[in-house]
């Protein structure tokens, strides 16, 4: 879904045939500056997506940003907007909505980049996002100095415990993934040692390794050096993400990452002008 139809389909939602409380009791005259404020530790992400926000809901609103997108900081002020005081507090809970969410996957992939630092690792997010706002999503993550894993099903191969059941085990399903592959990467998921030995024998150039243990991925890796790439995955948390980074593999894919962050704390106050 494009972006400006996710906004638009949110505002929709939030303001259906107008803001009738803001028609009862604000003069239609009235202007404001409204300050979206940091209230907690994090990072920011998702503030275009705010600006346009209001942008769509008044194209003469005034937007500045205060902060670079996806740079920790403890608080304060985040952005600026001002004109139509109607306008600002129909834009509100949606700019928020949106901003409070993806700064909340910016937040916790930043923790994480942090928590592996100086290991050569590098922190991966996956599929498992919110409907209709991946995109957006993975930018926050990006922002936050993760990295994107393919976006979908069609942009590179992952071979799968399921894939490789109905292929006949891991290496014959390794083989017809490379040989189906043309020029879209190609990884395979290994949830043992021995699979890890098939998926290698066959060809495989990246190595996904399924919830395995701290000593069974540095045999992995030992086993992958100089012919594929490693991939840790499963059950990652902040508190073991150091430990699976020091065994050596390339990359470490966080589910929670989208699907459990939680939202960053952020305020809107509004000062009539």
């Amino acid at each position: 879904m494009a972006v400006q139809e996710l906004i638009d389909k949110a505002l929709h939602e939030d303001l259906g045939d107008g803001d009738v409380t803001s028609q009862a009791v604000v003069p239609a005259d009235a202007g404001a500056r409204a300050r979206i404020e940091q209230k907690a530790p994090g990072a920011i992400a998702g503030l275009r997506v705010a600006e346009t926000v209001f942008r769509r809901v008044d194209p003469a609103l005034r937007w500045h940003a205060h902060v670079e997108e996806g740079r920790w900081r403890e608080g304060g002020l985040v952005a600026e907007v001002a004109g139509s005081a109607r306008s600002i507090l129909a834009g509100e809970r949606v700019a928020l909505n949106f901003l409070q969410r993806l700064s909340g996957v910016a937040t916790l992939t930043a923790r994480f980049v942090r928590a592996v630092e100086g290991t050569g690792a590098r922190i991966l997010d996956t599929r498992k996002t919110t409907p209709g706002m991946r995109a957006l999503e993975k930018q926050a993550v990006e922002a936050a100095g993760g990295v994107n894993h393919r976006f979908g099903l069609f942009d590179a191969i992952l071979v799968k415990e399921n894939h490789a059941m109905l292929a006949g085990g891991v290496g014959e399903a390794t083989r017809r993934a490379l040989a189906a592959a043309g020029d879209l990467p190609v990884e395979v998921e290994c949830a043992t040692l021995a699979d890890v030995d098939e998926a290698l024998a066959a060809g495989a150039r990246r190595i996904l390794l399924d919830n395995m243990s701290a000593d069974e991925l540095r045999q992995a890796v030992e086993r992958a050096r100089g012919r594929a790439q490693t991939e840790a995955s499963g059950g990652v948390t902040l508190e073991t993400v150091r430990e699976i980074a020091e065994t050596g593999v390339d990359f470490i894919s966080v589910g929670a990452l989208t699907h459990s962050a939680p939202a960053l704390d952020l305020s809107l106050l509004l000062d009539p002008l």
